[in-house]
Protein backbone atom coordinates (compact mmCIF):
# COMPACT_ATOMS: atom_id res chain seq x y z
CA UNK A 1 0.00 0.00 0.00
CA UNK A 2 1.11 3.85 -0.70
CA UNK A 3 -0.18 6.78 1.38
CA UNK A 4 -2.56 8.69 -1.54
CA UNK A 5 -1.07 12.20 -2.48
CA UNK A 6 -3.82 14.22 -1.82
CA UNK A 7 -6.29 15.93 -4.45
CA UNK A 8 -8.48 18.10 -6.02
CA UNK A 9 -10.53 17.65 -9.15
CA UNK A 10 -11.75 20.74 -11.42
CA UNK A 11 -15.17 20.38 -13.15
CA UNK A 12 -17.60 22.70 -14.73
CA UNK A 13 -21.32 22.43 -15.72
CA UNK A 14 -20.45 21.98 -19.05
CA UNK A 15 -17.57 22.23 -21.76
CA UNK A 16 -16.29 25.59 -22.19
CA UNK A 17 -16.42 26.77 -18.70
CA UNK A 18 -12.68 27.25 -18.57
CA UNK A 19 -11.68 24.56 -17.00
CA UNK A 20 -8.47 24.08 -19.09
CA UNK A 21 -6.92 27.84 -17.93
CA UNK A 22 -7.91 27.03 -14.15
CA UNK A 23 -6.72 23.56 -13.99
CA UNK A 24 -3.46 25.07 -16.20
CA UNK A 25 -3.03 27.58 -13.79
CA UNK A 26 -3.68 26.60 -10.45
CA UNK A 27 -1.03 23.90 -11.40
CA UNK A 28 1.48 25.84 -12.38
CA UNK A 29 0.27 28.53 -9.11
CA UNK A 30 0.96 25.84 -6.55
CA UNK A 31 4.14 24.46 -8.68
CA UNK A 32 5.89 28.26 -8.30
CA UNK A 33 4.35 28.18 -4.68
CA UNK A 34 6.88 25.21 -3.72
CA UNK A 35 4.42 22.84 -4.28
CA UNK A 36 5.39 18.95 -6.15
CA UNK A 37 2.01 18.97 -8.10
CA UNK A 38 0.71 15.67 -10.04
CA UNK A 39 -0.98 16.82 -12.95
CA UNK A 40 -3.70 14.69 -14.32
CA UNK A 41 -6.54 15.24 -17.11
CA UNK A 42 -10.19 12.78 -17.30
CA UNK A 43 -10.60 11.51 -20.27
CA UNK A 44 -8.37 10.38 -23.82
CA UNK A 45 -7.56 13.82 -24.10
CA UNK A 46 -3.65 14.51 -25.36
CA UNK A 47 -3.70 17.94 -25.37
CA UNK A 48 -4.62 19.81 -22.21
CA UNK A 49 -1.76 17.53 -20.47
CA UNK A 50 0.60 18.77 -22.84
CA UNK A 51 0.14 22.31 -21.33
CA UNK A 52 -0.23 20.71 -17.45
CA UNK A 53 2.79 19.24 -18.33
CA UNK A 54 4.70 22.53 -18.64
CA UNK A 55 2.55 24.17 -15.67
CA UNK A 56 3.97 21.28 -13.41
CA UNK A 57 7.50 20.41 -14.95
CA UNK A 58 6.48 16.46 -14.75
CA UNK A 59 4.28 14.52 -17.69
CA UNK A 60 0.91 15.29 -17.16
CA UNK A 61 -0.91 11.93 -17.45
CA UNK A 62 -4.83 10.55 -17.88
CA UNK A 63 -7.51 8.73 -15.85
CA UNK A 64 -9.95 7.11 -17.97
CA UNK A 65 -12.31 4.14 -16.30
CA UNK A 66 -13.37 3.44 -19.89
CA UNK A 67 -9.79 2.73 -21.49
CA UNK A 68 -8.03 1.34 -18.65
CA UNK A 69 -10.84 -0.19 -16.47
CA UNK A 70 -12.19 1.94 -13.01
CA UNK A 71 -9.84 -0.89 -11.34
CA UNK A 72 -6.89 0.83 -12.50
CA UNK A 73 -7.77 4.20 -12.14
CA UNK A 74 -6.27 4.42 -8.10
CA UNK A 75 -2.95 2.33 -9.09
CA UNK A 76 -2.40 4.91 -12.07
CA UNK A 77 -3.39 7.99 -9.85
CA UNK A 78 -0.61 6.38 -7.36
CA UNK A 79 1.88 5.63 -9.96
CA UNK A 80 1.89 9.37 -11.74
CA UNK A 81 1.29 10.63 -8.38
CA UNK A 82 4.23 9.27 -6.32
CA UNK A 83 6.81 12.08 -4.74
CA UNK A 84 4.63 14.59 -5.04
CA UNK A 85 2.53 17.09 -2.77
CA UNK A 86 -0.83 17.38 -4.38
CA UNK A 87 -2.35 16.20 -7.67
CA UNK A 88 -5.02 18.27 -9.74
CA UNK A 89 -6.94 16.78 -11.54
CA UNK A 90 -9.02 18.27 -14.95
CA UNK A 91 -12.25 17.52 -15.73
CA UNK A 92 -13.72 16.60 -19.22
CA UNK A 93 -17.17 18.37 -20.53
CA UNK A 94 -19.62 18.75 -17.74
CA UNK A 95 -19.30 17.19 -14.43
CA UNK A 96 -21.68 14.46 -15.22
CA UNK A 97 -20.63 13.79 -18.52
CA UNK A 98 -19.67 10.88 -20.14
CA UNK A 99 -19.93 7.22 -22.19
CA UNK A 100 -23.76 6.95 -22.70
CA UNK A 101 -23.79 3.16 -21.83
CA UNK A 102 -26.92 1.84 -20.72
CA UNK A 103 -25.65 -1.01 -18.85
CA UNK A 104 -23.77 1.63 -16.85
CA UNK A 105 -26.37 2.62 -13.62
CA UNK A 106 -26.08 5.74 -11.16
CA UNK A 107 -26.11 9.45 -11.79
CA UNK A 108 -22.70 10.15 -12.99
CA UNK A 109 -21.76 8.51 -16.65
CA UNK A 110 -19.08 6.00 -17.25
CA UNK A 111 -15.19 7.62 -17.53
CA UNK A 112 -17.14 11.21 -16.28
CA UNK A 113 -15.16 13.78 -13.90
CA UNK A 114 -17.83 12.57 -11.37
CA UNK A 115 -17.38 8.64 -11.91
CA UNK A 116 -13.39 9.37 -11.60
CA UNK A 117 -13.90 11.93 -8.69
CA UNK A 118 -15.48 9.31 -7.02
CA UNK A 119 -13.06 6.60 -7.40
CA UNK A 120 -10.53 8.82 -5.82
CA UNK A 121 -12.10 10.09 -3.02
CA UNK A 122 -11.08 13.60 -3.74
CA UNK A 123 -13.24 16.62 -4.01
CA UNK A 124 -14.80 18.47 -6.55
CA UNK A 125 -13.97 22.49 -7.33
CA UNK A 126 -16.96 23.67 -9.55
CA UNK A 127 -15.77 26.09 -12.31
CA UNK A 128 -18.60 28.19 -13.24
CA UNK A 129 -18.57 30.63 -16.32
CA UNK A 130 -20.20 33.82 -14.51
CA UNK A 131 -21.51 35.63 -17.92
CA UNK A 132 -25.15 35.66 -17.37
CA UNK A 133 -25.29 33.93 -13.94
CA UNK A 134 -26.65 36.40 -11.44
CA UNK A 135 -28.78 35.15 -7.94
CA UNK A 136 -29.49 31.79 -9.76
CA UNK A 137 -26.36 30.54 -9.40
CA UNK A 138 -27.44 29.31 -6.03
CA UNK A 139 -30.07 26.69 -8.21
CA UNK A 140 -27.26 25.51 -10.42
CA UNK A 141 -24.97 25.03 -7.45
CA UNK A 142 -27.83 23.36 -5.57
CA UNK A 143 -28.42 21.40 -8.11
CA UNK A 144 -24.77 20.21 -8.81
CA UNK A 145 -24.04 19.97 -5.10
CA UNK A 146 -26.88 16.86 -4.77
CA UNK A 147 -27.54 15.36 -7.95
CA UNK A 148 -25.06 12.21 -6.89
CA UNK A 149 -24.34 11.54 -3.25
CA UNK A 150 -20.88 9.95 -4.29
CA UNK A 151 -19.51 13.02 -5.23
CA UNK A 152 -18.08 15.79 -2.54
CA UNK A 153 -18.51 19.20 -4.11
CA UNK A 154 -16.04 21.43 -1.86
CA UNK A 155 -16.09 24.96 -3.58
CA UNK A 156 -16.50 27.02 -6.42
CA UNK A 157 -14.12 29.34 -8.58
CA UNK A 158 -16.02 31.82 -10.61
CA UNK A 159 -14.49 32.27 -14.01
CA UNK A 160 -14.74 35.27 -16.23
CA UNK A 161 -16.54 37.38 -13.80
CA UNK A 162 -17.72 41.30 -14.89
CA UNK A 163 -17.52 43.11 -12.14
CA UNK A 164 -16.92 43.74 -8.41
CA UNK A 165 -20.60 43.76 -8.10
CA UNK A 166 -21.00 40.88 -10.37
CA UNK A 167 -18.89 38.75 -7.95
CA UNK A 168 -20.69 40.30 -5.22
CA UNK A 169 -23.89 38.90 -6.05
CA UNK A 170 -22.47 35.47 -7.00
CA UNK A 171 -20.29 35.24 -3.75
CA UNK A 172 -24.26 36.02 -2.07
CA UNK A 173 -25.47 33.27 -4.53
CA UNK A 174 -23.05 30.63 -3.36
CA UNK A 175 -23.04 31.21 0.17
CA UNK A 176 -27.14 30.05 0.16
CA UNK A 177 -26.00 26.78 -0.98
CA UNK A 178 -23.21 26.70 2.01
CA UNK A 179 -20.37 26.44 -0.90
CA UNK A 180 -17.55 28.61 -0.64
CA UNK A 181 -15.89 30.69 -3.76
CA UNK A 182 -12.30 29.73 -3.81
CA UNK A 183 -11.16 32.83 -6.27
CA UNK A 184 -12.93 35.74 -8.75
CA UNK A 185 -11.23 35.16 -11.88
CA UNK A 186 -11.87 38.26 -14.13
CA UNK A 187 -12.64 38.40 -18.14
CA UNK A 188 -9.42 38.20 -19.85
CA UNK A 189 -10.17 37.07 -23.19
CA UNK A 190 -6.27 37.67 -23.85
CA UNK A 191 -5.68 34.16 -22.07
CA UNK A 192 -7.52 32.57 -24.91
CA UNK A 193 -4.87 29.83 -26.56
CA UNK A 194 -5.25 29.14 -30.31
CA UNK A 195 -7.09 25.75 -31.12
CA UNK A 196 -8.08 23.61 -34.59
CA UNK A 197 -10.22 21.27 -35.30
CA UNK A 198 -9.52 18.73 -32.99
CA UNK A 199 -9.22 21.58 -29.32
CA UNK A 200 -6.32 23.62 -28.35
CA UNK A 201 -2.83 23.29 -30.57
CA UNK A 202 -0.68 21.07 -28.24
CA UNK A 203 1.70 22.70 -26.72
CA UNK A 204 4.74 21.39 -28.62
CA UNK A 205 3.68 22.63 -31.49
CA UNK A 206 2.54 26.12 -30.21
CA UNK A 207 6.40 26.58 -28.93
CA UNK A 208 7.05 29.92 -26.69
CA UNK A 209 3.69 31.14 -27.33
CA UNK A 210 2.56 27.71 -25.45
CA UNK A 211 5.19 28.74 -22.32
CA UNK A 212 4.05 32.71 -22.30
CA UNK A 213 -0.03 30.80 -22.27
CA UNK A 214 1.27 28.66 -19.44
CA UNK A 215 2.88 31.57 -17.43
CA UNK A 216 0.07 33.95 -18.08
CA UNK A 217 -2.31 31.65 -16.50
CA UNK A 218 -0.09 30.73 -13.77
CA UNK A 219 0.14 34.80 -12.43
CA UNK A 220 -4.32 35.03 -13.29
CA UNK A 221 -5.16 32.04 -10.93
CA UNK A 222 -2.26 33.18 -8.19
CA UNK A 223 -3.72 36.19 -8.29
CA UNK A 224 -7.35 35.48 -8.02
CA UNK A 225 -7.64 32.15 -6.20
CA UNK A 226 -7.33 31.16 -2.67
CA UNK A 227 -4.17 28.91 -2.98
CA UNK A 228 -4.10 27.90 0.73
CA UNK A 229 -7.83 27.10 0.72
CA UNK A 230 -7.12 24.30 -2.46
CA UNK A 231 -4.58 22.87 -0.33
CA UNK A 232 -6.38 22.82 2.68
CA UNK A 233 -9.58 20.77 0.74
CA UNK A 234 -7.45 18.76 -1.30
CA UNK A 235 -7.64 15.06 -0.35
CA UNK A 236 -8.15 11.06 -1.28
CA UNK A 237 -9.56 8.92 0.25
CA UNK A 238 -9.16 6.10 -1.90
CA UNK A 239 -5.60 4.39 -1.03
CA UNK A 240 -4.24 1.44 -2.88
CA UNK A 241 -1.35 0.29 -4.47
CA UNK A 242 0.74 2.24 -7.20
CA UNK A 243 0.39 0.57 -10.72
CA UNK A 244 3.93 -0.79 -11.63
CA UNK A 245 4.78 -1.16 -15.71
CA UNK A 246 7.26 -4.09 -14.81
CA UNK A 247 4.33 -6.27 -13.13
CA UNK A 248 1.93 -5.37 -15.36
CA UNK A 249 4.21 -6.61 -17.97
CA UNK A 250 5.44 -9.95 -16.73
CA UNK A 251 8.32 -11.18 -18.17
CA UNK A 252 10.33 -8.88 -20.26
CA UNK A 253 11.83 -9.71 -23.92
CA UNK A 254 15.49 -10.22 -24.00
CA UNK A 255 18.01 -8.62 -26.66
CA UNK A 256 16.73 -5.14 -25.61
CA UNK A 257 15.52 -4.43 -29.21
CA UNK A 258 15.35 -0.77 -30.57
CA UNK A 259 12.07 0.86 -30.74
CA UNK A 260 11.72 4.28 -32.45
CA UNK A 261 8.79 5.82 -30.87
CA UNK A 262 7.42 9.50 -33.17
CA UNK A 263 7.22 12.56 -32.19
CA UNK A 264 7.98 16.25 -32.48
CA UNK A 265 5.32 18.64 -33.73
CA UNK A 266 3.44 15.86 -36.10
CA UNK A 267 3.37 13.44 -33.19
CA UNK A 268 1.72 14.85 -30.04
CA UNK A 269 -0.99 12.39 -29.18
CA UNK A 270 0.36 9.70 -26.76
CA UNK A 271 0.34 8.30 -22.79
CA UNK A 272 3.26 8.63 -20.58
CA UNK A 273 2.22 5.03 -19.61
CA UNK A 274 3.63 3.31 -23.34
CA UNK A 275 7.10 4.60 -22.66
CA UNK A 276 7.14 3.15 -19.66
CA UNK A 277 5.38 -0.19 -20.71
CA UNK A 278 7.46 -0.60 -23.77
CA UNK A 279 11.11 -0.09 -21.82
CA UNK A 280 9.25 -2.59 -19.10
CA UNK A 281 8.77 -5.20 -22.00
CA UNK A 282 12.63 -4.85 -23.14
CA UNK A 283 12.85 -2.24 -25.62
CA UNK A 284 15.61 0.41 -25.74
CA UNK A 285 13.03 3.71 -26.59
CA UNK A 286 14.67 5.89 -28.89
CA UNK A 287 12.20 9.22 -29.94
CA UNK A 288 12.85 10.24 -33.28
CA UNK A 289 11.17 13.30 -35.87
CA UNK A 290 9.79 12.31 -38.54
CA UNK A 291 9.22 16.11 -40.15
CA UNK A 292 13.20 15.76 -40.22
CA UNK A 293 15.10 12.75 -38.20
CA UNK A 294 15.97 9.19 -39.88
CA UNK A 295 15.24 6.57 -38.00
CA UNK A 296 17.80 5.23 -35.21
CA UNK A 297 20.72 2.51 -36.45
CA UNK A 298 19.55 -0.88 -35.98
CA UNK A 299 15.66 -0.05 -35.51
CA UNK A 300 13.79 -3.50 -34.90
CA UNK A 301 10.21 -1.35 -34.42
CA UNK A 302 8.74 1.36 -34.69
CA UNK A 303 5.27 3.15 -32.99
CA UNK A 304 3.83 6.15 -34.84
CA UNK A 305 1.00 7.21 -32.31
CA UNK A 306 -1.69 9.87 -32.83
CA UNK A 307 -1.20 13.71 -33.80
CA UNK A 308 -2.17 16.28 -36.58
CA UNK A 309 0.02 14.99 -39.75
CA UNK A 310 -2.65 16.74 -41.97
CA UNK A 311 -1.17 20.23 -40.42
CA UNK A 312 2.83 19.35 -41.39
CA UNK A 313 2.10 16.85 -44.87
CA UNK A 314 4.58 19.29 -46.55
CA UNK A 315 7.66 18.58 -44.13
CA UNK A 316 6.43 14.78 -44.11
CA UNK A 317 6.42 14.19 -47.54
CA UNK A 318 9.54 15.95 -48.07
CA UNK A 319 11.52 14.13 -45.54
CA UNK A 320 12.22 10.74 -48.22
CA UNK A 321 14.94 8.99 -46.66
CA UNK A 322 12.81 8.37 -43.82
CA UNK A 323 9.94 7.17 -45.37
CA UNK A 324 11.83 5.09 -47.89
CA UNK A 325 13.20 3.68 -44.70
CA UNK A 326 9.51 3.05 -43.18
CA UNK A 327 9.04 1.29 -46.24
CA UNK A 328 11.97 -1.19 -46.25
CA UNK A 329 10.86 -2.02 -43.19
CA UNK A 330 7.06 -2.55 -43.66
CA UNK A 331 8.56 -4.85 -46.95
CA UNK A 332 10.27 -6.92 -44.69
CA UNK A 333 7.88 -7.23 -41.93
CA UNK A 334 9.30 -5.53 -39.11
CA UNK A 335 6.54 -4.69 -36.22
CA UNK A 336 4.92 -1.47 -36.89
CA UNK A 337 2.64 0.28 -34.60
CA UNK A 338 0.61 2.96 -35.89
CA UNK A 339 -2.73 4.98 -34.23
CA UNK A 340 -4.09 7.13 -36.28
CA UNK A 341 -1.44 9.84 -37.34
CA UNK A 342 0.61 7.13 -37.94
CA UNK A 343 -2.19 5.42 -40.27
CA UNK A 344 -2.20 8.29 -42.06
CA UNK A 345 1.47 8.56 -42.61
CA UNK A 346 1.37 4.88 -43.63
CA UNK A 347 -1.47 5.90 -46.72
CA UNK A 348 -0.21 6.05 -50.15
CA UNK A 349 -0.88 9.99 -49.41
CA UNK A 350 -2.46 12.40 -47.14
CA UNK A 351 -4.17 15.44 -49.04
CA UNK A 352 -2.36 15.05 -52.35
CA UNK A 353 1.05 14.64 -49.98
CA UNK A 354 2.90 11.38 -51.00
CA UNK A 355 3.31 9.72 -48.01
CA UNK A 356 5.28 6.17 -46.73
CA UNK A 357 2.68 3.65 -48.81
CA UNK A 358 2.66 0.96 -46.66
CA UNK A 359 -1.33 0.91 -46.20
CA UNK A 360 -3.26 1.36 -49.69
CA UNK A 361 -5.55 4.37 -49.14
CA UNK A 362 -5.09 7.89 -49.94
CA UNK A 363 -5.92 10.39 -46.96
CA UNK A 364 -7.78 13.23 -47.00
CA UNK A 365 -9.15 15.96 -44.78
CA UNK A 366 -12.88 16.70 -44.37
CA UNK A 367 -15.78 18.48 -42.83
CA UNK A 368 -16.76 15.50 -40.69
CA UNK A 369 -15.34 14.72 -36.84
CA UNK A 370 -15.63 11.10 -36.10
CA UNK A 371 -15.42 10.73 -32.21
CA UNK A 372 -16.15 8.35 -29.62
CA UNK A 373 -15.75 5.29 -27.88
CA UNK A 374 -15.57 1.98 -29.53
CA UNK A 375 -15.83 -1.69 -27.75
CA UNK A 376 -13.91 -3.25 -30.78
CA UNK A 377 -12.81 -7.05 -31.67
CA UNK A 378 -9.46 -8.15 -33.39
CA UNK A 379 -10.47 -9.26 -36.77
CA UNK A 380 -7.35 -10.60 -36.99
CA UNK A 381 -3.56 -11.56 -35.28
CA UNK A 382 -1.41 -9.08 -35.38
CA UNK A 383 2.00 -7.82 -33.68
CA UNK A 384 -0.20 -6.43 -30.92
CA UNK A 385 -3.61 -8.54 -30.72
CA UNK A 386 -4.73 -12.20 -31.36
CA UNK A 387 -7.87 -12.48 -33.11
CA UNK A 388 -10.63 -12.24 -31.03
CA UNK A 389 -9.89 -10.23 -28.23
CA UNK A 390 -11.74 -7.48 -26.87
CA UNK A 391 -10.20 -4.51 -26.38
CA UNK A 392 -12.12 -0.23 -25.84
CA UNK A 393 -10.61 2.46 -27.89
CA UNK A 394 -11.29 5.90 -28.58
CA UNK A 395 -11.53 7.93 -31.97
CA UNK A 396 -10.80 11.15 -32.93
CA UNK A 397 -10.08 12.58 -36.45
CA UNK A 398 -11.31 14.34 -39.40
CA UNK A 399 -9.76 12.43 -42.28
CA UNK A 400 -11.43 9.92 -44.45
CA UNK A 401 -9.39 6.95 -45.88
CA UNK A 402 -9.87 5.98 -49.58
CA UNK A 403 -8.65 2.28 -51.00
CA UNK A 404 -6.25 2.70 -53.98
CA UNK A 405 -3.88 -0.17 -55.22
CA UNK A 406 -1.22 -0.95 -53.43
CA UNK A 407 1.94 -0.29 -55.24
CA UNK A 408 3.67 -3.13 -56.92
CA UNK A 409 6.59 -2.05 -54.95
CA UNK A 410 4.75 -3.22 -51.96
CA UNK A 411 3.28 -6.57 -53.15
CA UNK A 412 3.99 -8.33 -50.15
CA UNK A 413 1.79 -6.35 -48.01
CA UNK A 414 -1.44 -6.89 -50.43
CA UNK A 415 -2.71 -9.40 -48.10
CA UNK A 416 -3.57 -6.38 -45.56
CA UNK A 417 -6.92 -6.97 -43.66
CA UNK A 418 -8.91 -5.14 -41.00
CA UNK A 419 -7.29 -4.71 -37.78
CA UNK A 420 -10.68 -3.95 -35.66
CA UNK A 421 -14.25 -4.78 -36.11
CA UNK A 422 -16.99 -3.02 -33.64
CA UNK A 423 -20.98 -2.15 -34.01
CA UNK A 424 -22.51 0.97 -33.58
CA UNK A 425 -26.54 0.96 -32.43
CA UNK A 426 -27.46 -1.37 -35.43
CA UNK A 427 -24.57 -0.74 -37.90
CA UNK A 428 -21.23 -3.39 -37.67
CA UNK A 429 -17.90 -1.58 -39.13
CA UNK A 430 -14.38 -2.44 -39.52
CA UNK A 431 -11.59 -0.33 -40.02
CA UNK A 432 -7.41 -0.52 -39.69
CA UNK A 433 -5.20 -2.52 -41.51
CA UNK A 434 -3.00 -5.56 -40.50
CA UNK A 435 -0.35 -6.92 -42.75
CA UNK A 436 2.79 -8.88 -41.89
CA UNK A 437 3.95 -6.59 -39.10
CA UNK A 438 1.62 -3.56 -39.57
CA UNK A 439 -1.12 -2.62 -37.48
CA UNK A 440 -2.84 0.17 -38.47
CA UNK A 441 -5.82 2.14 -37.47
CA UNK A 442 -7.54 5.28 -36.63
CA UNK A 443 -8.30 3.74 -32.98
CA UNK A 444 -6.32 5.15 -29.72
CA UNK A 445 -6.22 2.46 -27.16
CA UNK A 446 -4.06 3.21 -23.55
CA UNK A 447 -1.51 1.29 -22.72
CA UNK A 448 -2.04 0.71 -19.16
CA UNK A 449 -5.50 -1.35 -20.23
CA UNK A 450 -3.67 -3.40 -22.75
CA UNK A 451 -0.38 -4.12 -21.13
CA UNK A 452 -0.37 -7.68 -23.04
CA UNK A 453 -0.43 -6.03 -26.35
CA UNK A 454 2.94 -4.28 -25.90
CA UNK A 455 4.61 -7.29 -24.59
CA UNK A 456 3.51 -9.23 -27.76
CA UNK A 457 4.96 -6.04 -29.90
CA UNK A 458 8.06 -5.80 -27.85
CA UNK A 459 8.64 -9.69 -28.39
CA UNK A 460 8.06 -9.35 -32.06
CA UNK A 461 10.48 -6.81 -32.01
CA UNK A 462 13.04 -9.01 -30.69
CA UNK A 463 12.17 -11.97 -32.71
CA UNK A 464 10.21 -14.01 -30.13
Amino acid sequence: MVNTVPAVVIAAPASGSGKTTLATGLIGALAAAGSRVAPFKVGPDYIDPGYHGLAAGRPGRNLDPVLVGADRVVPLYNHGARGCDIAVVEGVMGLFDGRIDSSVSGPAAEGSTAHVAALLGAPVILVVDARGHSQSLAATLHGFATYDSSVRLGGVILNRVGSERHEEVLRDAAARVGLPVLGALPRMVELAVPSRHLGLIPAVEHGAAALDAVDAMTKLVAAHVDLSAVVRMANASAAGPAWDPAEAIGTAATGSPIVALAGGPAFTFGYAEHRELLEAAGAQVVAFDPLRDSLPPETAGVVLPGGFPEEHAPALSSNEPLLEEIRRLADRGAPIHAECAGLLYLARSLDGHTMAGVVAADAFFGPTLTLGYRDAVAVRDSVLWAAGERVRGHEFHRTKLHPCAVDESLDSLKAHGSAWGWRAGSRSSQEGFVGRGVHASYLHTHPAGNPGAIARFVAACAGG
